[in-house]
């Protein structure tokens, strides 16, 4: 099976947040709905786009990560797409 490019690869430092820096600034109340009871592991896409939809719904666009910091957080591993466990 063939990786996605830049699969595995540190994260560049090209302005982009790293997940950790924008669930920072995430609402607490979202954060604990989102990851309840998993916080021990790594964050979900699922958990991820939970967030996003709910932060589209407030009409707050300008919390939300841009395109580019998405992939970079799938492809460098920091978010997970599914728990192989």
């Amino acid at each position: 099976m063939t990786m996605p490019k830049g699969f595995g690869a540190s994260p560049s430092n090209t302005g982009k947040r790293s997940f950790n820096d924008w669930w920072t600034n995430v609402p607490s109340d979202l954060k604990q709905k989102a990851r309840k009871g998993d916080e021990s592991n790594k964050p979900l896409l699922n958990q991820v786009n939970y967030v996003l939809l709910h932060l589209h719904l407030a009409g707050k666009h300008d919390a939300k990560p841009s395109h580019e910091e998405l992939k970079d957080w799938l492809h460098s591993g920091q978010v997970d797409v599914m728990r192989t466990k």
